[in-house]
């Protein structure tokens, strides 16, 4: 069938009525906490304030609903893709229904990058304040033991030391991943738990904060333009809707749990839309909260991803006599520092919920190993594939610093909205037959201006995250010319020609990947981002990919003409 032979909308329904699948154990409320889960993390707490104070002030408000309405474009055509295909893999099984085999294993292998960078990242986060949580408690604990190897730190004495292992966040995403093999069930419970406190701490803040509200801080509400594109002014508040574009990505993850809720086809619109919506109004009013009881100036270069809220709240008092707020609430900042563990659990649980969901349907369909399709004789969950990530996620954490791995995930997310909004338009062009529980509006124009939100992003991006980005896909590329053509069950039935076929056209897009590389390589270089061992290693990795996929492509052509001549002595005798 070839590159782009598609999986039928019958086929996948198929699937999500095996007796020997997944249990269907999720609620729509449960869905909504899932959502809730993921998407209050980081964002929430760090980036609001970086957000206002280096680049919308106030405006900030004004930010959050700009990002929201490019998040709500992604979120209807999931909304569409989830009630349509109820089945675990999220966009990579929408893709492998719209677009083919080959643009479904590059968005599964893209997302498989986006859950794990992003788990990882947020365990490393984890780390930092589970550490200040004990100091501020009086218990100690190494730094080495709390740092990368590539990680360096300066203590009071001047003494520099150097990190051995992560080790909080190799025992966050172990914790995670065992309770998440134990069903989803007792992992949805959990995480409700984990958001009806979050969502309590943060109502809190809100309710508390607001009696401090000093109406000259929202003055001027847009601070004028710098004379910087992005300096404050409206282009100030368009960049800062883009940074926080990021405190929303993970509603997608829902949709990796639609073989696991008990009526999908409802259920998940309002799961991935009712998440967005709740989250969209908290984030509104703490903003609101943050930038009205102190001035959006404060929160510049305040240190650590906890200063923006620790001074806000520090601002939550009486002026005293000599001029300087007494805190009303010092206690709350401890709480907001547990909010903050619990938050960043829950991220990690829902990231890894979703990583190991998409795994499970790529060895369901041959991609990878069928290992990773087998289900817990008791649980009824990808165990195997929870612990081949508990490893990997955890290996990340450990000995990658967060800050290399943080924008990685950002551009999977991004990619994967991309594709998922093509994907509504293609469906809709060539199946009007199927009619979805939940349909996109305004169709073609809400995919299109998806599409477009999400690429705008990508190019804010950094040169290091796509060049990242293109490795990943070309060690993609390699294990699916390999293992693709051979193992697909949707190619089982493929001559040997059409399979050779199929590897000389990965190999043709493996080239134009080098040649991306090279580009990015030369760009990186000259704008002084990279040292002599940067540049050896990035050549050293085009250079093997040139010969392997070169390889590929005239060994195959080779192999065609010496079928054709062996075809052609049968004929002359």
């Amino acid at each position: 069938m070839g590159l782009f032979a598609k999986k039928s909308i019958s086929s996948l329904l198929t699937e999500t009525s095996d007796k020997h699948g997944m249990k269907r154990t999720l609620s729509t409320g449960e869905l909504i906490a899932l959502g809730i889960g993921v998407i209050i993390g980081a964002g929430l707490f760090s980036i609001t304030g970086v957000a206002a104070g280096e680049y919308a002030g106030p405006g900030i408000i004004i930010s959050f609903i700009i990002a929201a309405i490019g998040c709500a474009f992604a979120g209807l055509c999931y909304a569409e893709f989830s009630s349509t295909i109820p089945i675990a893999g999220s966009a990579y099984t929408y893709s492998y229904a719209t677009m083919g085999e080959f643009f479904a294993w590059i968005i599964g292998w893209d997302l498989i990058l986006e859950y794990a960078v992003g788990s990882a990242t947020i365990a490393s986060s984890w780390s930092g304040y589970f550490y200040e949580l004990l100091h501020s408690l009086g218990f100690g604990i190494s730094r080495q033991l709390m740092m990368t190897p590539f990680e360096t730190m300066t203590l009071p004495g001047g003494e520099i030391v150097r990190g051995i292992i992560n080790l909080p966040s190799v025992f966050i995403v172990t914790i995670m991943s065992l309770i998440l093999i134990h069903g989803t069930k007792g992992s949805a419970r959990l995480n409700s738990v984990i958001v009806v406190l979050k969502v309590t701490i943060v109502l809190l803040f809100i309710f508390i904060g607001f009696k401090y509200i000093d109406k000259d801080n929202l003055t001027p509400f847009i601070p004028a333009n710098q004379g910087t594109f992005g300096k404050f002014g409206w282009t100030g508040i368009l960049r800062a809707a883009g940074v926080i574009f990021f405190a929303y990505m993970g509603f997608d993850a829902v949709s990796t749990a639609a073989q696991e809720t008990k009526n999908p086809q409802k259920s998940m619109p309002y799961g991935i839309l009712g998440s967005l919506l709740i989250c969209t109004v908290l984030y509104i009013l703490f903003a609101y909260v943050m930038v009205g009881v102190a001035n959006y100036k404060s929160f510049c270069g305040g240190g650590s991803d906890l200063a923006p809220v620790a001074t806000a709240i520090n601002h939550m008092g009486k002026v005293g006599a000599n001029g300087i707020i007494i805190p009303a609430y010092p206690w709350l900042n401890r709480i907001i520092m547990v909010a903050i563990l619990l938050g960043y659990s829950s991220v990690i649980l829902v990231l890894l919920l979703g990583q190991s969901r998409v795994f499970y349907s790529m060895s369901r369909d041959g991609l990878v190993s069928p290992l990773f399709s087998h289900l817990h004789s008791k649980y009824n969950t990808p165990a195997k594939s929870n612990l081949l990530f508990m490893v990997f996620v955890s290996s990340i954490a450990a000995f990658v610093p967060g800050k290399i791995i943080g924008e990685m995930s950002s551009i999977g997310t991004l990619f994967a909205f991309i594709l998922v909004c093509i994907g509504i338009i293609i469906i809709r062009r060539n199946r009007p037959d199927i009619k979805p529980v939940f349909k996109t509006p305004w169709v073609p124009l809400i995919p299109i201006l998806g599409v477009l939100v999400c690429f705008m992003m990508m190019l804010a991006l950094n040169i290091d995250t796509w060049i990242r980005l293109v490795v990943w896909m070309m060690i993609g590329f390699d294990i699916y010319l390999i293992r693709g053509p051979k193992y697909s069950k949707l190619s089982k039935n493929d001559s040997y020609l059409d399979k050779r076929r199929m590897q000389k056209v990965t190999a043709i897009c493996g080239l134009g990947l080098c040649v991306l590389l090279a580009v990015f390589t030369y760009l990186h270089h000259s704008l002084g981002m990279s040292n002599n061992i940067d540049l050896i290693v990035f050549n050293a990795i085009i250079v093997i990919h040139l010969i392997n996929y070169c390889i590929f492509i005239f060994n195959i052509q080779l192999m065609g003409q010496l079928k054709l001549l062996c075809s052609f002595f049968k004929i002359t005798r």
